[in-house]
């Protein structure tokens, strides 16, 4: 079976819509989805909208992200705890709240924070940052020995991540594989393509490749330099040149 999982969309329907072309392109027979779904975007209702018309097909897993769950449980102290590490990204969550109908905030409110799936003998685990906490970053400069104690209540067999919008992958000394699958919307890699991963499960063993799709950049960054809350215009450029994760 071929699966393919895919994080952090952000709300960048452009970049979701050549990706999923990609993935039909692949084969792949399972979708999973590792949150993040809206926030900071685009277009966020619309992302949010194309996942709840998922939610019932089998091919689908889906878990929350952790800005699922601010845009979910928002409230001005949410506001102001962001503010204070990251003004721009508060401005954009206060905006994403305002174009969310009260449905599309309750299914991300109600997604699970992680999922067990078992695929041909393989249990998976999906997690969005690690699997201790959602916002938890597995980057490709942690240190393995750091990447074992986030794994020490862990008995899936591989772990998939995303949260940090950069791709990596470990074996852990436990022998356990641990993947970040990228950024579908947000990718910070140097070039700023869309990223996912496929996994072929074949008698218990996987084969696991990132992929790198070009989208049409431009319209998406547009389209979010339109919405005009403050910091709009430099959300929009990172998704053309992208420099720093957070602001």
């Amino acid at each position: 079976m071929k699966i393919a999982v895919i994080s952090d969309i952000h709300g960048n329907m452009e970049a979701l819509n050549a990706v999923l072309k990609d993935i039909e392109e692949q084969g792949c027979e399972r979708i999973f989805a590792l949150g993040d779904y809206a926030m900071a975007g685009p277009q966020p209702a619309e992302a949010v909208q194309f996942f709840m018309s998922k939610e019932y097909e089998q091919n689908y897993s889906m878990i929350q992200g952790n800005t699922d769950l601010l845009i979910a449980d928002y409230s001005i102290y949410v506001f102001n705890a962001l503010n204070e590490k990251a003004p721009i990204m508060s401005e954009a969550l206060k905006n994403d709240v305002d174009l969310l109908n009260n449905n599309e905030k309750e299914f991300l409110k109600n997604l699970p924070i992680q999922l067990e799936v078992m695929v041909e003998g393989v249990r998976f685990l999906l997690t969005h940052g690690s699997p201790r906490k959602n916002n938890e970053d597995i980057l490709p400069t942690t240190p393995i020995d750091v990447i074992d104690q986030m794994l020490e209540n862990v008995d899936a067999d591989v772990v998939l991540c995303g949260h940090t919008h950069i791709p990596c992958g470990f074996q852990t000394k436990n022998k356990k594989t641990v993947i970040n699958v990228g950024s579908v919307g947000r990718p910070f890699t140097p070039e700023p393509k869309s990223c996912y991963l496929t996994i072929n499960v074949n008698n218990g063993k996987c084969v696991f490749e990132h992929h790198f799709v070009d989208y049409d950049k431009e319209t998406a960054s547009n389209k979010l330099r339109n919405r005009k809350f403050s910091g709009s215009e430099k959300l929009a450029a990172t998704l053309l040149d992208p420099k720093e994760r957070h602001f």
